[in-house]
């Protein structure tokens, strides 16, 4: 049975006044790709806040490789290999493509091997290799996704966190980013993925939580709840 890298016990959250997390529990296998579904404020930016250092915790634990990491910051998870592309994207606005690259690589020194990285980024992201020497900031949001992608990748997460990866994006260009997600769990990396977009996020998942107002509601394998009529009729509009 494959090692559990991530454990979520009993979280609980408060945001802003609101308890937004009330009592989570699920695991991330590895090799694993799973999604976290639900519609907007049930909690599922909060809980990945949560888990990375963004946000404190009121109860419950966070488990990493077997230890707890409840009270770590985002930087400390990172150097343990727990990298994280929020909502949002947060580029470097103000650094070109090439800089953001190598600020994601800021807890390595095998400068030979970053640069190989570097080279598989642009070859994940052409559009990317194009634009080396462009602006973060002037670029289009899907560009700016497939910018914070890569730079989190350049840090050679055990599990990579994506935070709405498709929020706000063209048709053409979700096509795009839920392609490189495929391609870089090919590659062997453990994927926990918070999706609004259900039907996306359990195509090519191989497991599901559903998340409803900061608890969750449902659980399983994803192809067999991409087909439920329950989460079909909450999740995708049938």
């Amino acid at each position: 049975m494959a090692e559990v890298l991530l454990k979520v016990k009993g979280l609980k959250v408060a945001y802003g006044g609101i308890q937004a997390v009330k009592g989570v529990d699920f695991e991330v296998c590895e090799g694993e790709l799973v999604s976290l579904i639900g519609s907007n404020g049930a909690g599922k930016t909060t809980t990945m806040k949560a888990i990375t250092g963004s946000l404190p915790i009121n109860d419950g634990d966070i488990e990493y490789l077997g230890k707890s990491i409840r009270g770590q910051g985002p930087w400390d998870l990172v150097k343990q290999g727990l990298a994280m592309v929020p909502e949002g994207r947060g580029v470097f606005t103000r650094m070109t493509i090439i800089e953001n690259l190598q600020m994601g690589a800021y807890i390595r020194s095998d400068q030979a091997d970053i640069l190989q990285d570097i080279d598989r980024v642009f070859t994940t992201f052409p559009r990317l290799k194009e634009r080396r020497d462009q602006l973060a900031g002037t670029m289009s949001g899907g560009e700016q996704q497939m910018l914070a992608m890569g730079r989190a990748l350049m840090s050679r997460p055990k599990v990579l966190l994506l935070d709405e990866p498709s929020m706000g994006l063209s048709p053409i260009m979700v096509d795009k980013i839920f392609d490189v997600v495929r391609e870089v769990y090919a590659q062997g990396v453990t994927i926990l993925l918070v999706e609004q977009n259900a039907s996306r996020a359990l195509g090519i998942a191989d497991r599901g939580y559903v998340m409803d107002s900061g608890l969750i509601t449902m659980t399983g394998d994803a192809k067999t709840m991409l087909h439920d009529p329950k989460v079909r009729a909450a999740y995708l509009g049938e």
